[in-house]
């Protein structure tokens, strides 16, 4: 999915950071969704999915998963994010052997997620890329804030609140963990790596005390 290729940050921190969607065709195969998002969910949880969640209620960081599982209809949309390749091989291996007829969706690094699709005995239907960014980019945030702002691919974390949570952790406020789990609740589609996330704001914090 588009909203999910503009994920920014250094090349190593990205190969910890990898997207997952399970998404219906309008008129095609959008009935009965909920029975074949529940495949989808126990390989997710099965695989030790970091965050997941239905952009019609919102994230486990955020609500309880038996919540979310209860509200899935006709119109949810399932995503979710892992940081490890074998969780991605897992998940797609458990998702084909189900074959329920929906799309599934990686989003990640090509040179991680096109190895991860040939060892899980998977052939990509197609390949979206993202371009960059275009136009006046003085305007936007520094690239460690943006390395967090682009996991919420409909950008709905603030910068400044970015900038706030690092602030609170580099004070010994909050841990960064809890910083992370803060940002998380902002992206209600469930791709938004907390994990990823803690490990940049203690880059961000170390690399103003050794500057």
């Amino acid at each position: 999915m588009s909203h999910s290729l503009h994920r920014s940050g250094s090349i190593e921190s990205q190969k910890h950071d990898f997207v997952w969607f399970m998404y219906q065709t309008k008129g095609v195969n959008d009935k009965d969704i909920k029975p074949k998002a529940m495949i989808y969910i126990e390989a997710a949880e099965h695989q030790g999915s970091e965050n997941w969640g239905d952009v019609k209620t919102g994230p486990i960081t955020r609500f309880d998963a038996a919540e979310i599982k209860e509200k899935i209809s006709d119109k949810s949309r399932i995503r979710g994010v892992f940081t490890k390749r074998e969780q991605v091989i897992g998940f797609l291996k458990e998702v084909k052997a189900a074959d329920v007829g929906q799309s599934c969706i990686i989003t990640g690094l090509l040179s991680e997620v096109i190895p991860c699709c040939h060892e899980a005995g998977v052939t990509p239907h197609s390949a979206n890329f993202s371009l960059g960014v275009w136009g006046n980019k003085g305007i936007l945030p520094d690239e460690d804030t943006l390395s967090i702002t682009t996991m919420c691919g409909h950008h709905m974390i603030p910068p400044k609140f970015v900038q706030y949570v690092v602030d609170q952790v580099d004070k010994g406020r909050m841990s960064p963990e809890e910083g992370a789990i803060k940002l998380s609740d902002f992206c209600y589609c469930g791709i938004f790596n907390q994990v990823r996330c803690s490990e940049i704001i203690q880059d961000i914090c170390k690399k103003k005390h050794s500057s």
